[in-house]
Parts: C-alpha cells; structure tokens; sequence
C-alpha cells in the first residue's frame, strides 16, 4: 500500500548496539563501576530505516550483515519494524558493532567497529526516481559517491561521521543532515544547495549555500538517551520534504521527533506517525 509520506531507500550501516549506561562518562584512563549492558538493533542506517517505518514511510534498505547469529537477528528486527530488507546480504565477515556508553543525563560515548559495513554496495540496486534515498557516512564513502548517479531522485546524505566529501556528492545532493560540530569541519556544505543543521536541545537551522533560510526550537523534554536522536531526525526530515512539506514545517517536526526519541532508551525507539508531531 502506499505511503502519504512516499517511498524511501536507505543505504547504510547495521550493527549491533552493546551499551553501558553509567551515571556519568568516565574520565580518559578512568573506570566507572554500576553500569548497566544492553545489547540492541544498532548503526545509523538500520536507525534510520526503522524510525522511517515508524513514522510511516515505505522503507526498504540496503546494506550488509555478518553471515551469523548477530547478523539474522538484525535482518529480523528490520522486518519486524516493517522495513524491507530483501538487498541485506549476508556476507563472511562480522557483523557491525557499536560499543555505546550512555550517562544519566543522556549524553553518550560511541566505538563502531565496522564489520560488514565494509561490504555494502549499490551494484545491482536500482532507484526510482520517485524514491527518497537517505544515506551515512557509516559505510565506504566510494559508495556513498556512487549515489550521485545511480539515484534519480531525492538524495539525502547525514554526514557522519563528518569526513571530506567528494565534490560531486556536495553538488548533488538534495539535502545534506549534520549537527553543528560535523557542519564546522566540513566548510564544503556552505555551497551545498540545502543542510540542516542540528544544534541539539537549543534546535536546528536549514542552510541554502551556506545562508540561513529556517531556524526552529526544539521542544523541552527530559532527556533519557540522545543515541536515537539524530537518526529519528534524519528520518523525519527527509520524508517531510521529500513528500512536499513546507520547510519550516518539515523542521519543526523532525525536532520533535528528535526531541521524543530522546525521552526514551535505545537507538530505535518507538515513534508515532510523522503527522502526529507536526
């Protein structure tokens, strides 16, 4: 059945998600005693593909996963949100993981060890030119570059984590996502026909080659974990505009996406359907 909120493909990372949740993050050298260890669906990607869902987007996604326990459990837990995953593949190597640690004010430390990240392509893959494709800089940037010419249509990059970004990528994009420490060391986005900008509890700001077009608060919660964040954001700003919402509008629902997603353990947390925040 279609979706108001049309179709998206995301191309990225899977990993599994080990966290310990401390009181405070320790000191560099430092041992923190009391923590807490969770093992959960993980890596930007799948984040991003299942709060799409969530929000009520058709989402499929592209990536890859070890050939093991951890890896079939994470094609499970994508299809259980209601993402396809048929181009997941199985490939012999690890799957991702994420080594998180979380303190009681929501504020995290993050290790990603790729695994089958590496293995990730778009050879074969074909996009529609009415399909939003939303990616990270979690897997090869070789691939995320492929993008600029085999997708037809909408195309999303959340550059994290930041690195260097290839010229063509820069010019082709639609929208580019980063939060303000990613948008200071990348001075290549000032040219870049649209990046929103995310500034945590204080917000987020839409850039058009590098002026100011839009800038929203976000609402006050009491925050539980910021892993889920930024991926529900992302997630929700690019179904908003790539379904025809008003900028300021599709701003200001992704922040409140951004902002419940916060008030909640885990980076896949529950969300209500995109309209219900806007």
């Amino acid at each position: 059945m279609a979706s108001p909120l049309g179709s998206l493909c995301v191309v990225g990372s899977i990993n599994v998600d080990v966290t310990a949740s401390v009181a405070r993050l320790p000191e560099p050298g430092e041992t923190v005693l009391g923590g807490t260890l969770t093992r959960d669906a993980g890596g930007k990607g799948a984040n991003q593909a299942v709060a799409a869902a969530r929000l009520g987007g058709r989402v499929r996604m592209v990536g890859a996963v070890g050939d093991d326990t951890d890896g079939r459990a994470m094609l499970q837990n994508l299809s259980d949100a209601g993402v396809d995953a048929g181009e997941v593949w199985l490939v012999d190597a690890p799957t991702g993981t994420a080594l998180i640690t979380v303190d009681d004010e929501g504020e995290n430390q993050i290790v990603v060890c790729p695994g089958a990240n590496h293995d990730v392509t778009v050879d074969g893959v074909t996009f529609t030119p009415d399909e939003a494709v939303l990616t990270q800089l979690e897997i090869p940037l070789p691939v995320v570059a492929a993008l600029t010419t085999a997708v037809p249509g909408f195309l999303a990059v959340n550059a994290a984590p930041a690195q260097s970004l290839p010229p063509e990528l820069v010019d082709r994009a639609d929208l580019f996502i980063v939060n303000e420490l990613e948008y200071a060391v990348l001075p290549e986005l000032s040219r870049a026909s649209l990046v929103a900008v995310t500034y945590g509890s204080a917000g987020a700001a839409l850039f058009r080659r590098g002026r100011e077009a839009v800038r929203v608060a976000a609402p006050t919660v009491r925050a539980v974990s910021s892993v889920g964040a930024g991926d529900a954001f992302c997630a929700a700003l690019t179904l908003a505009l790539h379904a025809g919402w008003d900028p300021e509008r599709a701003l200001r629902a992704a922040c409140a996406v951004g902002a419940d997603a916060v008030t909640r353990p885990g980076a896949q947390p529950d969300l209500q359907r995109l309209d219900a925040y806007a």
